[in-house]
């Protein structure tokens, strides 16, 4: 689910209905221009095809990958540099088969493999809105910075042989309880496994940054989490300590809408996607995903006891009996909003007691916070953008080490400890400001 990464959609999309005898795209219902529209937010086409301060679709985002910047293309139907040119046949073989219409194949940043699970119907519903529902931009595609060789692109139908799963989806694995639940579980499938592509972000990836599992059957791997950008997409299944476990449906649905809830608050990439994708879905289909989130098993399958909380170093910073370092920087940089508690204030400040982000094995997020900060998005149904902000101008390595490894172990948290190693690296990663001198 995270936009302005290697996992973002950096082909040619084009959407339409049909073609008329002069070569322009033929009229189309306002159904379905409308049903397409609606798609594209739960493909959250715009977050990788609009560059900052760009015009939608316009493509020019340029996104890093361990190969080179790649910039998103344009998608409006502009036919000089858009795809006002494309067939549906054209798109459908992009979309949902990874190869463009002129016959090469696409980088696998474009989550094809995911977009291959996209039924017929939707796919023409999806080119009618950019026919007919998008506004034609001029704008050039901008070239990669990838450099020869590596910007040859017969490899990548290699690596489309061996990765891309054929246009099907998969079996469903639980076993829903009726009829109203197999409904909602299977669309939530749909939508998680497809258009939503969320495993491009929340599946670890292999030596060749394929995704090393596209569907639950493939094994734990799926959307058991990955890192994008500095950040760590985190861990979607069934796992007490730093996955879904403890979430109900409902929160996992008031999170979608929301980007809040009383565990968590969307940051990084994340926030892009609730604020231009998931807070616009229907109810229906924001419940259905909660409902196939929840039937996914943990990959720990041992550790089934949620986190206890545990008021002892709440009691001690109160009582001015903790001294340590991480526990003064904590008093001194982070009690104001996240309080001496833990528990921070409800879906204003997000709690950090018990936090799946705060107990990932991988600090990766969790430290990035705290060096560059993070805003939550703004949305219909909680306007207010709440933000974080950063502290590496302010806090040493140390520093960061010390105050991320105090809340990576009190109130109940179980994350192990945090050096200034890690702490540099990722402040590196980053692009955050330099260490302050002490």
């Amino acid at each position: 689910m995270m936009k302005k990464t290697i996992v973002a959609a950096l082909s040619i999309l084009a959407c339409g209905t049909g073609w008329a005898a002069d070569g322009t795209p033929a009229t189309a219902d306002a159904q379905l221009i409308k049903q397409g529209e609606y798609l594209s937010r739960a493909g959250d086409c715009i977050a990788c095809h609009t560059a900052k301060d760009g015009k939608p679709f316009a493509g020019g985002l340029g996104i890093e990958s361990p190969l080179g910047t790649i910039y998103s293309t344009n998608i409006t139907p502009d036919k000089d540099t858009g795809i006002g040119n494309y067939t549906l046949e054209d798109f459908d073989r992009a979309v949902r088969h990874g190869v463009a219409k002129d016959g090469h194949s696409l980088y696998p940043a474009m989550p094809y493999t995911a977009y291959a699970k996209v039924t017929p119907d939707d796919v023409k519903a999806l080119y009618a809105y950019f026919m007919h529902g998008v506004e034609p931009v001029k704008q050039a595609n901008k070239d990669t910075d990838i450099t020869w060789p590596l910007s040859m692109r017969w490899p990548l139908g290699v690596w489309r042989w061996m990765f891309a799963p054929d246009v099907a989806t998969a079996p469903v694995t639980a076993t829903p309880a009726n009829d109203a639940d197999k409904q909602a579980l299977l669309r939530g499938q749909y939508l998680v496994e497809g258009l939503g592509h969320c495993s491009t972000c929340h599946t670890p990836r292999g030596f060749a940054l394929q995704e090393k599992a596209l569907t639950d059957a493939d094994g734990s791997a799926f959307l058991s989490g990955g890192v994008v950008e500095g950040w760590l997409a985190k861990n979607l299944r069934g796992d007490m300590a730093d996955g879904l476990g403890s979430w109900s449906k409902e929160d996992i649905a008031a999170f979608l809408k929301s980007g809040r809830n009383g565990h968590s608050a969307a940051f990084g990439g994340m926030a892009q996607v609730v604020q231009d994708s998931t807070q616009h879905l229907t109810d229906a289909d924001v419940n259905a995903i909660a409902v196939y989130l929840k039937s996914l098993p943990p990959v720990n399958k041992n550790a089934t006891q949620p986190l206890a909380y545990n008021d002892t170093v709440a009691q001690a910073l109160r009582s001015g009996k903790d001294t340590s370092d991480g526990a003064m920087t904590f008093l001194n940089n982070c009690a104001a909003c996240h309080r001496s508690t833990g528990k921070g204030y409800a879906e204003t400040f997000p709690q950090l007691a018990l936090s799946s982000t705060v107990n990932s094995a991988d600090p990766a997020s969790l430290i990035h916070i705290v060096l560059k900060g993070a805003q939550m998005p703004g949305t219909s149904a909680a306007p207010t953008a709440y933000a974080m902000p950063g502290f590496d101008w302010r806090l040493t390595d140390k520093e960061v080490a010390d105050v991320v490894t105090f809340v990576r172990s009190s109130w109940g948290n179980q994350g192990a400890a945090v050096s200034a190693s890690d702490v540099a690296k990722v402040r590196k990663e980053v692009g955050a400001a330099k260490a302050p001198a002490r």
